[in-house]
């Protein structure tokens, strides 16, 4: 089996911070120097150029839920959609050695009879994404709320890794939290389940659980193309690294500190909280991003 890179979604991230008593009031958190954050580059393999994403669904999913998914995908390499875009936010990772990723939705393998069952493995996640391409691509394994994946709502609410083998192909999955752990992989859109009970956002496509799957989704692609074979950028160790988005927790707007995401965008007639715009008139909510040439976490507002 390939490499399964572990790591700490920005959610999950926020709540280690949260226990830790790190709940910064802003007045505090102002005083407090920002240290640059440096995630090193370790000389390997970059995904570059044009990247088919492929998504491999598993478990009972709705259209809408699956539109809301494989609209953002697009969103990231469309030029149409009004500033702050999804566009501008994936095109800090043109930042970093090698140029601009362009990501184009490939072929989707549903898997509606849960063939493997409602508990799955490592293996099993790599089994699931070996059902994408194999040639300038990431497969993406989402699995349904019903589906319960080893390590999901206890350390991690998504990961990726590559398959064995001379021609490494990248992949990654992201579950949905809704029913299993919102307060983690679902923030701000939940409560957390530590912490400040600060009033959750609304979530932007009106689905918590898929909205929540975006945030994680876009940690996950990031690394992918940053990191995708555990020797391109991150900071710490290389089992658990912290990567281009998992190196910025909880950040999502202008102002923000553990426990609260900033200040974001509302919606006047839904009340919904985002960041940026997609293709279709979607908003998405997208966390903050490493940039290289600032060394700071970035966030679209």
């Amino acid at each position: 089996m390939g490499s399964i890179y572990r790591f700490a979604t920005p959610s999950s991230l926020l709540l280690l911070f949260l226990l830790l008593g790190t709940a910064f009031e802003p007045s505090f958190a102002a005083l407090v120097k920002q240290q640059p954050l440096v995630l090193k580059y370790h000389n390997g393999a970059l995904l570059k150029g044009k990247i088919t994403v492929n998504l491999i669904w598993y478990g009972q999913f709705t259209p809408t839920q699956r539109s809301i998914i494989v609209d953002f995908i697009q969103s990231l390499s469309s030029a149409a959609s009004a500033l702050p875009s999804a566009a501008s936010w994936w095109r800090t990772t043109a930042k970093y050695k090698g140029g601009a990723a362009t990501l184009v939705v490939g072929k989707q393998v549903l898997v509606e009879n849960y063939s493997l069952g409602k508990s799955l493995k490592n293996v099993h996640i790599a089994a699931l994404a070996s059902k994408g391409g194999l040639l300038n691509a990431v497969n993406i394994v989402l699995t349904a709320k019903d589906v319960v994946v080893d390590g999901f709502c206890m350390s991690r609410c998504g990961t990726h890794g590559s398959t064995p083998g001379k021609n490494r192909v990248p992949y990654a999955w992201v579950g949905n939290s809704e029913t299993q752990c919102p307060g983690q992989c679902a923030w701000p859109f939940h409560q957390p389940i530590y912490g400040p009970q600060t009033p959750p956002l609304v979530a932007p496509n009106g689905d918590i659980g898929v909205d929540g799957m975006v945030i994680n989704l876009a940690t996950v692609l990031a690394g992918a193309v940053t990191n995708p074979f555990n020797n391109g950028y991150f900071q710490g160790p290389a089992v658990a690294p912290l990567e281009a988005v998992s190196a910025c927790p909880g950040m999502f707007g202008s102002g923000s500190y553990p426990g609260y995401p900033g200040q974001v965008l509302v919606d006047k007639v839904t009340g919904a909280s985002y960041n940026a715009h997609g293709v279709n008139g979607r908003k998405y909510l997208l966390p903050a991003m490493w940039d290289p040439q600032t060394s700071a976490c970035s966030t679209l507002v």
